[in-house]
Order: C-alpha cells, then structure tokens, then sequence
C-alpha cells in the first residue's frame, strides 16, 4: 500500500536551501533599517551651519563625535559579512544537482510517450544488442497494457510519498537527543522569557514620551500641593526628578568626587535651599542636579567630571519640563470638570514659569539676564553701551529696529568680523506673524458666539527671519510719509465729492418752488376757471409724480432684496465652502505625518541639537487661569495652522483673553495678542419645529393615496 515517509537530509543538500532563505530574512530588512546613511551629506548640512551655529557646544559635540565614532563602520562591516555569507549560500545553492528526478521509460528508449506496442518492442530489442543487461543497463519492457497506464515515476510501480526535511540527520540522531533538547530548552524556556520580561518590565516604568511614571506622579503631587509655584520651587521639584537617580537610571551617576565638588559649588551659587529637609529635595542625587542646573545657568565653569553630569541634567530637562506642562494641563482640566471645588488647579504662572524654564536650560540664562546676552560676543560689561540715554536698546527687538549705522555705532566694541558673526546670529532668530480667526464651527451662525458653545481660534503662524523683519521695519518707517500722501488725498477726493453733491442739490432745488408758485396759483391775479385748471392739472401731475415714486421704490426695494438674497447666498455658499476646506485640512493632517525637524537652535551652552518649537495657548490673564490647552507647535518650518478650542463662557457679556504664542528655546520672543469675545444668549430650543407641523391636506392625500394603492392591489388579485 501506499504511504508517507518522512527523510531527513542526509547529504546536507536541502539544509542550504532553508538556510539561504533564513539568512536573507535577517540581513535584508537589517541592510534596510541600520545600514549607516550618507555622512557626506550630514558632514555637508554641519559645514552649511558652521557659520551661524560654529559656537554652539551642541556643533562642537557633534563634530568631535563624527569624527571619533566607529559604529557606522562596524554596522557596514557587519551588513558587508551578512551580505557576503548570503552570497555565498546562494552560490552553493545553485551549484547543488537535483538529487530527485522522474523516472520516464520512454525518455530510455528514446520514444515519444505515444509509442505502439511494436514499436516499443523493436527500440528495446535494438538497445538489448547494443547495452546487454550484463553489462549495467536497465530497460524496462513495456510489454503490458497495466504497466504503461501505471506509471508512477518509479520502475517498481508506485511507491511510498517522500517528504524531505531541510534538518541535518544528527539532529534527530539518538546519540545527540539530549544535546539538542538542551539547547531547545535553553533557548526557548530561559532565553526568551528573560529577554521578553526584561523589556516588559522596564518599557510599563516609561509613559509614552519616554518619561518615568514615577516622576509623572511626583509632578502631580507637588503642583497639586502647590498651585502658585515660583521659579526656586520649580527648579527643586524639576531635579527631584527620577531620572537624575542612578538607582532608577543607569544614565544617572553618583561620583566619590562629589562630596568635594557639589560643596564647593554650593558656596559659589549661594543660597539655593540646601538646608531644606523636605523629601526628595535632600536626597544626595537631587542636590547634585539641582546645583549642576542652576551652574548651567549662571554659566559657571565645571570640573570635568562634573561637566559630563551637567551636560546630563540639562540634555533631560526641556523632556521633563514639557511633562510637567501636560501634568498642569491635566490638573486644570480636571479642576475644570469639578467646577474647580475641592480641586486646585495650578496658576498660570507656574506652567509659564515652566515654559520660561526651558528657556533659559536652552540658553544658559538666569531669569533676571538680559536676552541679549543669547548672542555670540555679548558679556555683562558690554550691556552698558546698549542700555544707555542714546540707543535704549533692551531686548532683540530694540536691537532689530535700529539703523544700520546707529547699530554699528553701539557695537563698535565688537570688530568687523564679531559683527558680521552677530548680524547673521540676529538674522537666523524666528520672527513669527499670528493671524487669529474666532468663529463657531457647526452652527448656522458661526460668528455669533452664545453662551456654553464651543469656541474654535484657528490661529496661522508664519516664520519669518529677522532680517525680513527687519526689512519690513524700514519699508513700514517709509510707507507712513506715503500713507499721508494718500490720505490727503483721498481726503481732498472726499471734499470734492461732497461740494458736488452740494452743487447739484442747489441746480435740483429750482423747481419745487416753481411747481408751488403754480399750485397757488392766486399770485398772478389770473381767472378762477385758470386756477381751477392749473389745480386740477397740478393734483393729476402730482398724482402721477406719486405713482412714479412708488413705483421706483418698489422697484427699488425689489432690487434691494435680490440683492440681499444673492449676498445670503453668496455668504452661505462661501462659508459653506470654508467649511469643507477645513474638514479636508483636518483629514489630511490625521493622515500625514509631519517630520518635527523645523530649524536648529542656537544655543551656546545646549549639549544637543534643539529644534524650534513653540507654545500656544489662551488664557485669561486677569483671572490667572487657562482657557485652552498648551499646543505644543512642533512642525512650523514656514507656516502652520492651527486650531484652539475651548467652551464659551455660561454667562453673557464682552470678555478679554489673550492668545499667546511662547518659544520653548529663545528669550524674549514671545508674543501676546488680544482676542475679545463677546457672547450671547443662547437660542431657545423650538419644541415645534415648522418642519414637522404636516398639513391636514397632506395627510389625507397620503391616506387617498394608500387607500387607491389597496384597491387597485385587490382588482389585480381579483382578474388573477
């Protein structure tokens, strides 16, 4: 009977087969993934930046790291050998003889499958003298009918089914049973769980933006604790964090050299709270990142091995910093949905203080420093010569505005090539327009904002570099004697309009005294039958000039309305299609995903590359409090668009907010703009909407109708 049988590869033939196939599933998507990408062009986009970002710690870095990394060249080394063993198996692959092959007896006489019987007797019987039996030749002689139509590849008839099993017979060997059970359960008993659990359990001690959980809750508990956090606090709560604890992160170190060190450090910054005794702020790790931040800061030289730990703690702060902003904006949110009873909700000032934080990481300045001090040549001693009577320049802005030539003359301590250094600093720095637009989306009217609707700001941001700022500055200097021009203008054009018009109300006003005259008609001393005629003419002319009049008006008044309708339409075709370009914009933005590299930062004393980012947000600054969440702007290369929204007030009345739009990497560029919102009471809800009050008339039509629809039904049935 026929059956299976299963074989192992003996030779080691079909083995190659399985680890061809084996090998290029590993090194293909790995050549795709790891394969090093081109450092010509990274060496070519640092050597574009060099002469902006050349005094950045963060460019430095990265030059001494491309120039002493080997792990590029060891990842091509490692791809290079997988290709190479790929190359290799294939090769043998190709090479190896097909060991199985279908036995056809008429390929051996050398007949066409549809030979007759004579004729597969007669080849035979040629072949039989020419490759005797004797000799090693085998013939098979088709000499029965069964024996041809069962032909089963096999001379013997039909055989067994083979499976061949690309393993090597020594697996399955009896001799090496326990050897291979060994490494089976090895592998698949010890190995994989442990890796497995090792990732799991410390990927569930990370949220999503790879922050500890611990340090989320000890966020929460201290802005929970304290709603109104000043910038000490801020910096204490920031470096309690468990990131700078080595037991929590191996990143995190504690050297022998910091009971030295960090004392020393300490006596130089002054008070910084060491004495507080409230946990976690006198934990050696908290200290110790405490005093290497505030260093940072007061851009104070290091040790060297302090310096690696700095650079450490402020690499993680702007992370962290960003965390605490979502865990303020969770507590107001859930103050917000309790109607703020029992629940504190953190200040406005402590999640500004939090995004003014990441300032000053960014740019290692002190709260009280001059912004000007973020551009390269600029020490404390040369703030004199911009704050003085004559130039008044305190901020980039001051410094943007200015002339040319008043420029160059305040910074004549700076040489020429310091200066040209400087101006293209200035001219790398953002200037961002904001353009807001208040409506209410999904609603008939959407700029009639009521009482408990929702709110929608689309704010458009648009970067612009400094030196187009300044440019717009001059042409705006120059444009205000032009706009006089035209004002006077136009202002002359008004008065002759209006002396026009005068002119041609006085030529008008002739005829009606004469029409009067006539009406009276007694002045001349005429006959009465006159009077009577020039009364009765003068009542039928007046008569006639009234239908005139009316019928103008009418017309008029007709024309008005068409008017007024098309503009109805019109403005509902229009917001109709305003509408939809936004929901096409929404669905667009779901779908793409927008690289986060916006323009690098310059930063003097940053350890890493920082994009430009920024905040926006409205807020009510009288009363202290959010009114829409922080949007963290992390795409705005050229310009962005974005949408805020937040619920109405429940009361009626003109409210003041602010839309403020805060840089998380730059001092002193942030921008605040008013939005004014006046609301209105909400629509009474109709419990009788016209649209379902159905005539009586239409009712009994549907009813007559279903009624001929049932007769005429049973007069088919009835002729069937």
């Amino acid at each position: 009977m026929a059956g299976q049988q299963f074989q192992y590869d003996d030779s080691g033939n079909t083995f190659f087969y399985f680890l061809t196939s084996f090998v290029g599933l590993i090194v293909i998507p790995a050549t795709y993934y790891l394969w090093p990408r081109d450092q010509n062009a990274e060496q070519l986009r640092l050597k574009s930046l060099r002469r902006v970002h050349g005094r950045c710690l963060w460019y430095r870095l990265r030059l001494m790291k491309s120039q002493q990394s080997f792990v590029p060249t060891l990842k091509k080394a490692a791809l290079l050998f997988g290709w190479a063993v790929f190359l290799l198996l294939a090769y043998k692959v190709s090479k190896l003889d097909r060991e199985y092959q279908e036995y056809n007896p008429y390929e051996v006489l050398n007949l066409d499958p549809g030979a007759t019987l004579s004729e597969i007797k007669k080849q035979y019987h040629a072949l039989s003298l020419k490759h005797h039996p004797d000799r090693g030749a085998i013939f098979l002689l088709l000499t029965s009918t069964s024996t041809r139509e069962m032909n089963y590849g096999n001379p013997d008839g039909q055989g067994a089914t083979s499976f061949g099993i690309a393993l090597p017979a020594w697996i399955v060997d009896q001799k090496n049973s326990m050897l291979v059970l060994l490494v089976y359960g090895l592998a698949f008993m010890v190995i994989l769980p442990v890796v497995v659990g090792t990732w799991w359990y410390r990927s569930i001690r990370y949220s999503g933006d790879q922050i500890l959980i611990n340090t989320t809750q000890l966020f929460m508990h201290f802005m929970y604790k304290t709603p109104n956090m000043n910038m000490k606090r801020l910096t204490m709560v920031l470096t309690a964090a468990f990131e700078f604890d080595p037991r929590s992160n191996k990143e995190a170190t504690i050297r022998p050299t910091d009971n030295v060190e960090v004392p020393q450090l300490i006596r130089e910054l002054g008070n910084i709270n060491v004495k507080k005794k409230e946990p976690p702020f006198c934990y050696p790790y908290s200290l110790k990142a405490r005093v290497l931040l505030l260093s940072h800061l007061a851009r104070m030289d290091v040790s060297e091995e302090l310096e690696e730990d700095q650079r450490f703690v402020v690499r993680k702060s702007p992370a962290l910093l960003q965390e605490m902003i979502n865990v303020g904006c969770q507590l107001t949110m859930m103050a917000n949905s309790r109607g703020g009873t029992r629940f504190h909700a953190p200040r406005l000032v402590t999640i500004e203080n939090c995004m003014k934080l990441t300032q000053m990481t960014v740019q290692g300045l002190q709260e009280s420093k001059s912004p000007l001090l973020q551009l390269p040549h600029f020490e404390e001693e040369h703030l004199r010569y911009c704050i003085s009577k004559k130039y008044k320049v305190r901020t980039l802005q001051d410094l943007v505005s200015l002339k040319d030539s008043d420029r160059r003359s305040m910074l004549r301590f700076l040489g020429e090539e310091k200066y040209d250094e400087v101006m293209g600093v200035l001219g790398s720095f953002p200037h961002i327009t904001m353009e807001t637009k208040l409506q209410v989306l999904d609603d008939e009217d959407s700029h009639n904002i009521t009482a408990g609707s929702i709110v929608t700001v689309t704010v458009t941001l648009t970067r612009k570099k400094s030196h187009v700022f300044c440019f717009d500055l001059k042409q705006g200097d120059a444009n205000k004697s032009k706009t006089k021009v035209w004002q006077n203008k136009s202002k002359g054009a008004k008065k002759t309009a209006k002396s026009k018009r005068k002119k041609l109300t006085k030529k008008k006003a002739p005829p009606a005294p004469a029409k009067t005259k006539q009406a009276n008609g007694s002045v001349t001393g005429n006959v009465k039958e006159d009077d009577d005629v020039s009364d009765k003419g003068s009542e039928s002319d007046e008569a006639e000039v009234n239908k005139d009049s009316h019928s103008e008006r009418d017309e008029d008044s007709d024309k008005h309305s068409d008017t007024e309708v098309d503009e109805i339409a019109g403005d509902d075709e229009e917001e109709w299609e305003a509408l939809q370009q936004s929901i096409q914009r929404r669905e667009r933005a779901l779908l793409e995903t927008k690289s986060k590299v916006t323009h690098p930062v310059y930063s003097l004393y940053f350890p890493e590359e920082k994009q430009e980012w920024w905040w926006l947000y409205i807020a009510d600054r009288r009363d202290q409090t959010l009114v829409s969440m922080p949007y963290h702007v992390c795409t705005l290369k050229d310009t962005e668009e974005v949408e805020l929204k937040f619920p109405a007030p429940s009361k009626t009345g003109n409210f003041q907010y602010s839309v403020i739009l805060r840089s998380d990497s730059y001092l002193g560029l942030d921008q605040i703009k008013p939005l004014k919102l006046e609301v209105h009471e909400a629509k009474a809800m109709l419990d009788n909407h016209p649209q379902w009050d159905i005539p009586d008339t239409e009712e009994e039509d549907e009813e007559q109708e279903d009624s001929d629809g049932i007769e005429e039904s049973e007069d088919e049935d009835e002729d069937d």
